[in-house]
């Protein structure tokens, strides 16, 4: 045994010897035990200065060691930490840190040094804390859903619900899945949540039906939940739990954004879910690198127009376009389509228009608590425009494609009128709206009374503009800013013109 021990030894006492002289005079080197040394290197301008030292220790332990016939060769991993750091701490966590540190150098290869993060620690450690906060938060029954109804705007059925995690914070109040949802994405436990929510969703539609509701909820599903080897069976086990329920109760969507590694796979689970009744939709639909991919892949039933093309489609006529092309992806794959968010009348009355009828949104109702979902299901109805307003023909789209460019070039002209915008939109007939008056629409409804109407009013609309620009730059933009009343009831009278003009055309075919 001695023979072995004295040959480490020396070798420690010479590796020590060598690494000392590579340090400056005032820097101290202490042996902690075993093999491991612990270096306090002081007066450094920066971190980066440090860099020579360290190369310097680690050159030094490399070296080979001489002792009598044995010629040895070590090398060092060197893990390295910082003082004074953002929040006080004291020798011993410095320590700890600096251990941490030289894990890492030992797993990057021999001969490294890593240089600890105290940022990213905190941020981890923040990390956990959160995570074991959610995990508590589903033991306790912190969790509670909501639902937003789904409708048919034309015909005034309620279709189904959407169920939407909340979480009841007993410090913080209710917070919504953004504030808790990103942090689990990646984790098992965004697994158990989503059994949970399934379970609870199909134990709320058991509660509906018993108060005389008859009516499907549909429930987000991760990437990570429907990637999981047993998928199908841990969803059968919870369809099995709740034996009152029937094939089509239960919806899953899917989000359009989701990773999905292996869209074979994922297709076959869609597949077989399928034949014992569930249905899919592919949720925020266009939002994705993968929107085309996904939908030919997927055997999805539904598609859902993401609320950010939806919310903006009125005065944003690209949102617009993308909404006609979705809409006709939906039926050229035979997908159903739903749109969300559905903020007023008028987003509901437009996509009637493109031929969507089903929809979801804050202007037919917010999510609310199970409860509360019958009261207001029996209240419902669809607002009387709605009623009939029928899908317009190809050939009247790009009227309203007109309106929407029109209500763009206000809200941007406005913009300017009101110092957020650095240079006016096009006036007149550089309009893109003047451009399909002077064009398309003067062919195709120049004869047509509400046309005429339409062009007296776009003249005017252009003359009280100029009128405010000239305001503008000649410094008086209190009175510029005093005509925008008028500039909104002309806009207004306009497309009330345009949407007599898409009747008169309906009423000659």
């Amino acid at each position: 045994m001695k023979a072995r021990l004295i040959p480490l030894l020396q070798l420690l006492i010479a590796l020590s010897a060598r690494m000392k002289e590579s340090l400056r005079e005032g820097d101290t080197l202490a042996r902690l035990g075993g093999d491991e040394f612990v270096a306090v290197l002081l007066d450094l301008a920066d971190a980066s200065a440090s860099t020579q030292m360290l190369g310097r220790l680690l050159a030094a332990a490399a070296l080979p060691v001489q002792l009598g016939d044995f010629t040895l060769q070590v090398s060092a991993s060197v893990g390295v930490t910082f003082y004074p750091q953002a929040a006080e701490v004291d020798a011993d966590q410095l320590l700890r840190q600096s251990d941490q540190a030289m894990y890492q150098a030992k797993l990057a290869g021999k001969n490294r040094y890593h240089i600890f993060d105290a940022e990213q620690d905190s941020n981890m450690r923040g990390h956990h804390e959160s995570l074991d906060r959610i995990r508590r938060a589903l033991t306790e029954r912190e969790f509670v859903l909501h639902y937003q109804p789904k409708v048919n705007m034309r015909s005034g059925q309620v279709i189904g619900a959407e169920a939407l995690i909340r979480w009841q914070h007993p410090e913080r109040g209710l917070l919504s899945p953004a504030q808790f949802l990103p942090l689990i994405e990646d984790h098992p436990l965004a697994v158990d949540i989503g059994e949970w929510v399934i379970a609870s969703a199909l134990n709320q539609v058991t509660l509906w039906r018993k108060a005389g509701l008859n009516l499907p909820v549909s429930v987000n599903v991760g990437a990570r939940q429907l990637q999981q080897a047993d998928f199908v069976e841990r969803l059968r086990a919870l369809l099995a739990a709740h034996p009152e329920h029937r094939p089509g109760d239960l919806e899953l969507e899917v989000l359009e954004t989701s990773a999905l590694e292996d869209l074979a796979r994922v297709s076959r689970i869609i597949k077989f879910c399928r034949e014992f009744g569930m249905k899919f939709a592919l949720d925020d639909f266009g939002t994705g690198y993968s929107s085309l991919t996904y939908l030919k892949r997927l055997p999805v039933t539904q598609l859902k127009i993401d609320q950010s093309f939806v919310r903006d489609m009125l005065d944003d006529p690209d949102d617009l376009a993308i909404l006609e092309g979705v809409i006709g992806l939906s039926r050229a794959f035979n997908r159903e389509v739903i749109a969300e968010g559905v903020e007023s009348v008028e987003h509901g009355e437009m996509l009637l228009q493109f031929g969507c009828e089903l929809a979801q949104g804050f202007g037919i109702a917010r999510p609310m608590p199970g409860a509360d979902v019958p009261a207001w299901a029996a209240a419902w109805h669809p607002d009387p425009v709605w009623l009939d307003r029928p899908c317009v023909s190809r050939d009247d789209l790009p009227m309203l494609f007109a309106g929407v460019e029109h209500r763009a070039w206000r809200v941007a002209f406005e913009a300017f009128i009101k110092g957020k915008l650095e240079a006016p939109p096009p006036d007149d007939q550089q309009c893109r709206f003047g451009q399909w008056l002077a064009t398309e629409g003067l062919v195709r409804h120049g004869r047509q009374p509400a046309f005429q109407a339409i062009e007296r009013l776009h003249r005017q609309v252009h003359l009280l503009a100029a009128k405010m620009l000239q305001l503008h730059s000649s410094g008086c933009n209190p009175d510029a800013l005093a005509c925008l009343p008028d500039l909104h009831a002309l806009q207004d009278s306009l497309m009330v013109q345009l949407k007599a003009l898409l009747q008169e055309n309906r009423q000659q075919r």
